[in-house]
């Protein structure tokens, strides 16, 4: 049944956030948050915000990473890092980062395999619309989605902290409308029933009680997506060689560390189905869309 895609990928596509917009305020923000950065349900520096307002749902994650501010800046710069990147969640089936423009096209779908015909095509547009030696933002937007959606945006903006570690928020959003609101409510009535976001809403016999429903879904995709993220990083440094393996396999087990929200399927099958997509992204169709 396709509105179950079609929800998670409305909630893990984006409209506008509220990005820093500056080094000096990105530096406020993390001065603001160095208290739950140091102590959350994560166990690590790393907080995690999902709102709803009239037809827009936004996620934003801030985090603390140990990679040096120059690696991240020339780790995320271009159009073909990013669909490196994106390819690794579940739902994306394939990223082609076109020659001669700055679109980027995502295919979207199922969390299983499934040829690229079935899939929903979404063309953001890339940019980087500041690097310099203390601030780098990068915007990517696409203006229609399925069901009605529109306004697609996922935003980034990293500052270093000191030599070895840099501060990032990434965050995004969509605008959507009555067919989107429907489409989730179907699936949040039937599979999505029991799945829950990372917010704790209270406690129960001192175990967590945590936000489910929409804002929930959003929370998932929007660990699901710093994850990709932070895999990516980690493997930047080995030879090319070796990073397609250590990033799914970083990955799956990053997201198994919050499995209670974001296990899907097993190892071996995300690992056969992943490596797959990423072969058939790299083969001449991509590079000459």
């Amino acid at each position: 049944m396709l509105v179950a895609a079609f929800a998670t990928l409305l909630l893990a596509s984006l409209s506008p956030p509220t990005l820093a917009q500056d080094a000096s305020a990105l530096q406020a923000r993390h001065a603001a948050l160095r208290g739950r950065l140091a102590d959350n349900q994560f166990g690590r520096p790393l907080v995690l915000e999902s709102s709803q307002s009239q037809g827009d749902l936004t996620g934003d994650v801030y985090t603390v990473i140990e990679h040096p501010f120059a690696v991240v800046q020339q780790a995320l710069a271009t159009k073909e890092q990013w669909c490196e990147i994106l390819i690794l969640h579940l739902n994306v089936k394939g990223c082609i980062a076109k020659h001669g423009d700055k679109t980027l096209l995502l295919e979207v779908g199922r969390k299983f395999d499934q040829p690229v015909s079935d899939t929903y095509k979404l063309p953001f547009d890339f940019r980087v619309a500041t690097s310099t030696a203390e601030y780098l933002q990068i915007r990517l937007s696409c203006e229609e989605g399925p069901l009605g959606t529109r306004d697609y945006r996922i935003h980034l903006e990293v500052i270093p902290l000191d030599a070895n570690r840099s501060f990032v928020h990434m965050s995004y959003a969509y605008g959507y409308g009555l067919p989107a609101r429907l489409a989730m409510q179907t699936y949040l009535a039937t599979i999505g029933r029991d799945k829950v976001g990372f917010t704790i809403v209270d406690r129960q016999g001192g175990k967590p009680n945590y936000l489910g429903g929409v804002l929930g879904l959003l929370e998932r995709n929007t660990m699901r997506y710093y994850l990709a993220i932070e895999a990516y990083l980690g493997a930047y440094s080995l030879p090319a060689g070796q990073q397609v393996e250590k990033r799914i396999h970083d990955w799956y087990a990053s997201t198994e560390r919050y499995a209670r929200q974001l296990h899907e399927m097993d190892e071996a099958d995300y690992l056969e189905m992943k490596r797959k997509e990423i072969r058939r992204q790299r083969q001449p169709r991509a590079a000459a869309s």
